[in-house]
This record gives structure tokens, sequence and C-alpha cells, in this order.
């Protein structure tokens, strides 16, 4: 039999539109599926830390004790970190000069000489505290104490220990208050007398010379404030984290290494579980007390 030609492509015509036609119905079909959902990497957690100085959610590096950008959150908060401006805490300085400034917003970082300054945060608790004191005491190192007007409020006796053994005493906001820099001056200027006041009724007339903010999220007027009541706005060189319970060798290890002369070093003897940096002391206290003079930042008295 032979074939007709002209049968032939006509037969070959209808199956390429056929085929064309099944095409596009197919894409259209899947363009009117929607995605599948993607799964979110985000994850929440039901138990939050207790405050301690963590520094404010965001991704700027801070610096190392070595003065190099870490990847690792400082303060906090957390006292440790960068302050609201981005700007990372400074690394320690050979031969700081009197009077260093030269912190977030104009914050003082060192000691301003070659004394080295232990500052212990968020007390204080009638656990953590007296450890800390025994220990200073033991070493005869005398320290600055940053304390929360709450908690100064609830243990008038330890602020009293604290004066009585001849350390500096330091406003730390009344509860802690991350975002207190935000705030109106007025609300700050509030919060800050109020702590004050606080630390007062336990040791009437006692020097309060310096304040720090929360976090370190410092702020212009936070600062200013501060320093229209009288107290120098003090940051820190050298955060070993140990608002995040590293461990005790991890603590003493990074303090160690990081101190210079002029250093002021953060930690925490409240927030949370603060048995590491007690522990932590144990090492700190003796390599440091060996190598550099470690006092109390000056409160103006002598």
């Amino acid at each position: 039999m032979v074939r007709d030609p002209s049968a032939a492509r006509t037969v070959g015509l209808v199956a390429l539109v056929v085929a064309g036609l099944l095409g596009s119905a197919y894409a259209l079909g899947r363009s009117l599926v929607p995605d599948p959902p993607t799964r979110s990497s985000v994850t929440t957690s039901a138990t939050g830390p207790h405050y301690a100085d963590q520094p404010p959610a965001d991704d700027t590096p801070h610096r190392t004790p070595e003065g190099e950008p870490g990847s690792s959150p400082a303060e906090a908060g957390q006292d440790g970190g960068p302050s609201p401006d981005g700007t990372p805490p400074p690394g320690p300085t050979d031969g700081p000069s009197p009077g260093t400034a030269d912190g977030p917003f104009g914050t003082q970082t060192t000691s301003g000489t070659s004394l080295v300054a232990l500052t212990f945060d968020d007390g204080p608790d009638p656990q953590y505290t007296p450890q800390v004191l025994a220990l200073l005491r033991e070493h005869r190192v005398r320290a600055t104490f940053c304390v929360v007007g709450e908690n100064a409020q609830r243990h008038p006796d330890l602020i009293r220990a604290i004066a009585a053994d001849g350390h500096t005493l330091c406003n730390h906001s009344w509860n802690h208050d991350v975002n207190l820099g935000r705030r109106s001056p007025a609300a700050i200027r509030a919060d800050l007398l109020r702590t004050s006041e606080a630390i007062r009724a336990a040791v009437p007339d006692a020097p309060i010379a310096y304040y720090r903010q929360p976090g370190g999220a410092w702020t212009a007027q936070v600062v200013s404030v501060a320093q229209e009541l009288g107290m120098t706005p003090l940051h820190w060189t050298v955060d070993p984290t140990d608002w995040d319970t590293p461990g005790a060798g991890r603590i003493a290890a990074t303090v160690v290494e990081g101190v210079v002369p002029g250093s002021v070093v953060l930690l925490h003897d409240a927030g949370g579980d603060r048995q590491g940096t007690v522990d932590a002391l144990h090492r700190i206290l003796p390599d440091l007390t060996s190598r550099f003079k470690v006092e109390a930042l000056p409160d103006g008295t002598t």
C-alpha cells in the first residue's frame, strides 16, 4: 500500500500541536501550585539566662583581649560587646594616659595608670559576693563593684561588707535595664538616683564615682546624665564573657593572657551561676598580683 505524503504531514502537524498544548497546560498547572514552605533556621528558647552584661544582639565583631576582631559576642551585654553605634570596645593599650576616655561615647576603658582594675557586676549576691570578697581579702586586692540597685536594696549587709573592705562602689542601674540609655534623660536620671539612694541607704555618704551601663549599651544621653550626676561612665578592656559561663579555666586564661598595664577587667558576682568566676579567681588573683599592681579604681576620696 502506498502512503499519501500529505496525510502523513497532516498527522505530524496535529501531533506537534497536541504536544504543545499539553506542555502549556502542565506549565500552567505548576504555576498555580504554591511552593512548599521552607524550614526556618531560627530557634527560640523557653528559658533565658538571668540578667548579666550580655551585649545587645547584633553581629558586630568585638575585640578580643589582644585587640583583634573576634567572632563571638563580648558584655554585655553581658556588659561586654559593641556599643549601639557599632563601635567595638577597644583593646588594651600600653601605657594608658590618665583620664583615658576612648570607649563608646567617651566612656573610660582603662584605669588611666599602670594599675590593673578588677570590676564585678550585677551584685551583690548572697551566694557569690561573699566568696569573691573572701578571695580578694586573702590576696589583699581591692576591686570595684558595679551594683544593681534592687540587689543593693535586698542585701544592704553585702553593700556594707564591700565598703568595709575598701572596695570602690559603682552604679549599675536599678534593675539591669539594657535599654536604659534609650529612655528619656529624666527617666535615666531617676533610675540612677534611685540606685545611688539604695547604695547609700546601706552606706550613708558612700562615694559612687562610676556608672556602668548594663550590656555596654551606651548612648550619648546615658553618658551625659551619669556625668551630670558626678559619675564617670565606665566601660572595660578585657571581657572573658564569664556571664556566658564558659568555665573557670577559660575565664582565667582569657584574663591572665589579656591583661596589660591599665586594663579594666569585666567580671560578674551575680546575675546567674557565677561559681565559674569564683573558681577562676583562684588562678587570676595570684597571677595578676605577681605581675601587676591590682587595685580598685579611685573613688575620689584619696
